[in-house]
């Protein structure tokens, strides 16, 4: 609802400062916009094979060798218009009526309203604060019923930025180790965005006693700056992987043919700039973090992960809105930062946590300075 009604006032001329966006503000690295464009040249433009190209496959292979210890045959991997099909083909290729999909929240908007697309039914299982909004392997273990197809594991986590240790896997792989019809669903896509020397970790990784029955998911839209590009990929077992691609076969087919050649480029090219990327995304973080505490009434912890904060609005509930009603959720919160200080970010409510709301730190130090300058405002203006 703030996203729609933030494009509807900046229609109107109002100069809204946007803090929404969950894509990085850098351009595609050269070498892969080059790519692309000698692949058009050479006339790759035409259908590929539905799950992708071998070369890509093959590049996506060594990806997972090389960086998370795994190794899928060509066949295990596929290819999709974006990660968001990846986890669309999954679900609807797997889950029925009466089927039970885990989501921990906070959670990515899209894990719940896919599972009711396919007419299964989300769990939400909340995680905590004081846990860094980790799920915990007893939460697991008492939302795990025998009509749990799937749990989706986020991490880095879109919006908290919560991150899973080696540690903190294995805690959660020794419980699905006692519930063999659960599959799991790891949502890697932020796996290159970990701050402060942090190290990735992925559920197949390091317990491979799941690894059949563990969809590996990741993508090249956060890491290489491609969200527009639309190439998500995956790791499974065959007889998944086959059941995904027939679905993808009678929908989209395959992803688009330069894209692909624009994400094998990505993949075997130069990596260097992930680094250089991740440090800008670290610097803004802590300018954020900084200048949200120094706020009366926000706390927000610094992120492990991605490129987002989530600072807790919660004691500002009960004050009074400067149209005389009472502040008492975060959709409220944000429409107030919206209307009175033209700041548009997103209400916690959305992610699952009304306690909370999200900030992307995808943006320029001037526009997060002066997007922290208008939530001072915006706080100063409460009753």
């Amino acid at each position: 609802m703030a996203g729609q009604h933030a494009r509807q006032l900046r229609a109107q001329g109002r100069d809204i400062v946007s803090l929404t966006s969950g894509e990085p503000d850098f351009d595609t690295p050269e070498h892969i916009r080059a790519a692309a464009f000698r692949a058009m040249n050479a006339g790759q433009t035409r259908y590929t094979d539905v799950a992708g190209t071998v070369a890509l496959r093959e590049a996506i292979q060594a990806k997972f060798a090389r960086e998370n210890g795994l190794d899928y045959g060509i066949d295990e991997i596929i290819v999709s218009t974006g990660a968001k099909q990846i986890i669309f083909n999954a679900i609807m290729a797997t889950v029925d009526t009466g089927d039970e999909v885990i989501v921990p929240a906070p959670y990515w908007v899209s894990y719940p309203d896919i599972t009711l697309l396919a007419n299964g039914t989300p769990v939400i299982v909340d995680t905590r604060a004081e846990d860094g909004f980790r799920l915990q392997p007893e939460a697991l273990e008492r939302a795990i019923t025998p009509n749990t197809r799937w749990l989706i594991l986020n991490g880095p986590n879109n919006p908290s930025g919560a991150n899973y240790t080696k540690a903190d896997l294995l805690a959660l792989a020794e419980v699905l180790l006692r519930h063999p019809q659960v599959w799991i669903l790891t949502d890697d896509i932020y796996e290159h965005l970990l701050y402060d020397g942090r190290v990735f970790h992925t559920l197949a990784q390091v317990a491979p006693a799941l690894r059949a029955r563990t969809l590996t998911l990741n993508g090249v839209s956060k890491a290489y700056a491609m969200t527009g590009w639309r190439i998500g990929y995956a790791g499974a077992p065959v007889a998944l992987i086959k059941a995904m691609t027939k679905l993808q076969s009678q929908s989209t087919s395959n992803p688009s043919s330069v894209s692909q050649a624009a994400a094998l480029a990505a993949l075997t090219g130069p990596q260097d700039f992930i680094a250089q990327s991740r440090e800008r995304f670290q610097e803004r973080r802590d300018r954020v973090v900084e200048a949200l505490n120094a706020i009366d009434g926000i706390r927000c912890a610094s992120p492990e992960g991605a490129f987002y904060v989530f600072p807790a609005c919660d004691a500002l509930y009960g004050a009074t809105l400067p149209d005389g009603s009472r502040l008492e959720n975060s959709e409220q919160w944000v429409l107030h930062l919206l209307n009175a200080q033209n700041l548009a970010v997103l209400q916690g409510s959305a992610y699952g946590v009304d306690t909370h709301f999200r900030i992307s730190f995808a943006a320029s130090v001037a526009v997060l300075e002066e997007g922290c300058r208008r939530i001072a405002q915006a706080r100063a203006q409460l009753g």
